[in-house]
């Protein structure tokens, strides 16, 4: 099947855009964030806000942002991953979102093509030298591999996550398989742990940690008559975020009726999940996308 690479401007952000068949996945410069992505199908499969704003240095609303070296606030994370940062006013989910990545290599075969970005050095507050490369594949599925290999003298402690939007249908009527049995964090109510019941549904703002996660998940939406399936590897916890209604109109880049549209699977490392990377050690975070049609 013919694939096409370009590369494209939205407003200030420098992209890249790849076209296989009827799938097509845009992906940013700026922290080497998927954008969106539809597939096979014409469908949308990662979501974008319809009030997403491509300004440099600002986070895109939507698609896969990278969280590293650590997720959400640095100060809920454990005491190791807090020590690796020196500066002041640490920023939510880490220090490469808003910045360029380099393109490192771009490439196309009969299957599918393949971009592979670097994280920039000299991070403000991140003294180690420990370097992120994020890999993006197209093909059949939507891979993306986040690999972190520490080049310098200490070893370094760090939590992330590809923290994926995912198009849904309608929120109501999604459920999560795969999470039935698990322990997780109800950040919403103290930090306590819970027991998942049976397949997640929802019925409010959800901002869960799930912990001990298998390496598949998968999305059941039955309006779409699909499952999104996550598989897996080099991570044991996920997040599940939904706004709601109230937080929504509190968002930015986002329409107070967005919330019934979205949903985020985030393949993380955190909590008892952080990586410890040795000197010379590397470790790689993978989500492999794909879509199962009739989900019943």
């Amino acid at each position: 099947m013919p694939v096409d690479i370009q590369r494209i401007e939205m407003d200030t952000l420098a992209c890249w855009r790849i076209r296989r068949g009827d799938a097509e996945l845009v992906v940013a410069e700026q922290g080497a964030q998927v954008l969106s992505y539809r597939g096979a199908d014409g469908q949308p499969v990662i979501w974008l806000s319809e009030q997403a704003a491509f300004v440099s240095g600002q986070p895109v609303r939507g698609g896969v942002p990278v969280c590293w070296p650590w997720f959400g606030d640095l100060t809920r994370n454990p005491q190791a991953v807090q020590a690796g940062y020196q500066g002041s006013e640490p920023p939510a989910h880490g220090l490469v979102r808003s910045v360029d990545w380099t393109l490192l290599d771009s490439r196309s075969d009969a299957e599918g093509a393949t971009l592979t970005f670097t994280s920039p050095g000299n991070l403000p507050g991140w003294p180690h030298e420990v370097q992120a490369e994020l890999t993006i594949r197209l093909d059949q599925t939507l891979q993306l591999s986040l690999t972190s290999r520490n080049q310098g003298q200490e070893t370094v402690t760090l939590s992330q996550a590809l923290h994926s939007y995912f198009a849904i249908s309608d929120i109501h009527q999604v459920t999560v398989e795969g999470l039935d049995g698990l322990p997780y964090i109800e950040t919403l109510d103290g930090w306590q742990r819970r027991e998942q019941q049976g397949d997640l549904r929802f019925v409010g703002e959800t901002d869960r940690i799930y912990l001990d996660v298998p390496s598949r998940l998968a999305l059941r939406d039955p309006a779409a008559n699909r499952r999104i399936t996550l598989q897996v590897e080099g991570s044991r916890s996920a997040v599940l975020w939904n706004p709601w209604i109230d937080k929504s109109r509190r968002l930015s880049q986002f329409a107070d009726d967005a919330w019934q549209r979205m949903l985020c699977i985030e393949t993380a490392n955190v909590m008892d999940d952080v990586i410890r990377l040795a000197p010379g050690a590397s470790h790689t975070l993978s989500v492999a996308i794909g879509i199962e049609p009739n989900a019943g």
